[in-house]
């Protein structure tokens, strides 16, 4: 499922959801203020971001939720937040939408409707039109991720060194996870960027890369089956 991030300075009410969390599935890291908020994000890859507004103060500092929440979108824009807090007051949901949450639930809450408005704030934001990321499902630390507004790719938190064609093939892949992507869909693209150390773009060329990918890929849970006079398919691997 997901790598989420709760920020809760509750900590009957942080054991608690931490706890509902990771039983629907997802992993979990729990703060109680704002600034360990900050650090943890900026050392650890997260898929989304439960966020309370009434954090204390940091080391006399004020910083509540809304500063949790801007500071996000400063340095994460992309990285959904669903606010979780007691202040229902109808001010208070639009300044908290219009700062950058993407949804908005108010205390006392069912966990059911939290699951599901989680489910699909992270479903939206997996979507490239959403300016998110595309992803496989599996354990975290073997979870493919790509962000196509960076370019980047993880396997779990680190990250992955691809070329061009790589990531451009492994795109195109993850897509269709399951599916097979025929080689001249492929070609077609490269046929759009640079050559590579002044490599061609052919079948042959693509049979190099199919097999560097393979090999980055390994222990990842994924593999690449050659799907004999289609193309190429990524798939699953039994464990």
């Amino acid at each position: 499922m997901a790598h989420l991030l709760l920020v809760e300075d509750d900590e009957l009410l942080r054991d608690g959801l931490c706890a509902q969390l990771m039983h629907a599935g997802h992993s979990v890291d729990a703060v109680g203020d704002g600034a360990q908020a900050q650090a943890l994000l900026e050392s650890t890859r997260l898929d989304g971001v439960v966020l309370d507004l009434g954090l204390p103060p940091v080391h006399g500092v004020p910083m509540d939720g809304f500063a949790v929440l801007r500071w996000i979108r400063q340095r994460l824009p992309h990285l959904p937040v669903l606010i979780l807090t007691a202040r229902d007051d109808i001010d208070d949901r639009v300044q908290g939408l219009n700062a950058g949450a993407d949804d908005y639930l108010t205390k006392p809450f069912d966990m059911a409707e939290l699951l599901a408005r989680l489910g699909a704030m992270l479903r939206r934001s997996r979507m490239p039109a959403f300016g998110g990321s595309l992803q496989t499902e599996g354990a975290p630390q073997h979870r493919l991720r790509l962000d196509p507004q960076l370019p980047m790719a993880w396997l779990g938190d680190e990250a992955m060194e691809l070329t061009h064609r790589e990531w451009s093939l492994l795109t195109l892949l993850v897509k269709q996870l399951g599916q097979v992507v025929g080689r001249e869909e492929v070609l077609a693209v490269w046929q759009t960027q640079a050559p590579e150390g002044g490599a061609a773009g052919g079948s042959n060329a693509l049979e190099v890369y199919v097999h560097r990918l393979r090999r980055k890929l390994q222990d990842s849970g994924l593999g690449i089956r050659n799907v004999r006079g289609l193309g190429y398919m990524l798939e699953l691997q039994a464990p």
